[in-house]
């Protein structure tokens, strides 16, 4: 059986799942960052209402979930590049951060989360003691 191949079907088909359709938006991007005992966590959503934004947390998985209504079909629309719909992404945090701690944030067109690091996850210090009743402390 011999199989024809369609360059331009084969680039859009990259091109949707890099930048997304209307019906399907690409993912938000992030940046996250550790600083000192937190983890911080930006997503850019400019343009989303706060109150469309749905942040969950089940298992170690934070879901964030966002959308940018349609344009008023009322309107002459000259040029629509910006995506609209639900735009959604996951992150799959570790088991030494502190999931029921986290605060979230929404300034200017970013979504803003704060992950402090477990206590059990964090440095401590562990006394040592020998026969010689002699205390020491060792780094853990």
């Amino acid at each position: 059986m011999l199989m024809s191949t369609d360059p331009f079907r084969t680039l859009d088909r990259l091109a949707e799942q890099v930048f997304g359709t209307t019906a399907r938006p690409a993912a938000m991007s992030m940046d996250a960052w550790r600083e000192a005992d937190v983890f911080h966590v930006e997503f850019d959503l400019p343009g989303v209402d706060p109150g469309s934004i749905d942040l969950d947390v089940e298992n170690n998985v934070v879901t964030v979930k966002a959308e940018r209504g349609a344009l008023d079909g009322g309107k002459e629309i000259l040029a629509a590049e910006r995506p609209r719909g639900v735009f959604s992404r996951q992150l799959v945090l570790g088991e030494n951060l502190d999931t029921g701690h986290i605060e979230a944030t929404y300034d200017t067109g970013v979504l803003r989360l704060l992950i402090p690091v477990a206590e059990h996850a964090k440095p401590r210090k562990i006394a040592i003691t020998s026969n010689a009743q002699e205390q020491h402390s060792i780094d853990a």
